[in-house]
């Protein structure tokens, strides 16, 4: 059984109007029978945290296409994306790159 972890969610460039305008969020996940990946963290933002317009965050099982993913400040293409597992404290940021104008 993998421990609950706590870690630090943050929205900017608009991504935040889709969570209520909060911009950081400290989390803890639940205790599951396997690991935290990014993958199940993505799908338990959209059961407990998105306020509204969920397909603008999420698309399939990954974010839609112009939202930027860092974690721990490097971009998660390098850290595995999907399939990287999720440490105690970690801080993950969604950046949206589309802007309207």
């Amino acid at each position: 059984m993998a421990a609950p972890l706590s870690l630090q969610l943050e929205c900017g460039s608009g991504a935040e109007l889709l969570f209520g305008g909060i911009r950081k969020h400290r989390v803890t996940l639940p205790s599951q029978q396997g690991p935290w990946h990014v993958r199940k963290l993505l799908v338990w933002i959209k059961e407990n945290l998105l306020k509204e317009r969920p397909e603008l965050f999420v698309q399939g099982d990954s974010v839609r296409p112009g939202i930027l993913v860092l974690i721990n400040g490097a971009d998660w293409e390098l850290m595995g994306k999907l399939d990287y597992l999720l440490q105690d404290q970690d801080n993950v940021v969604f950046i949206s790159t589309l802007h309207g104008g």
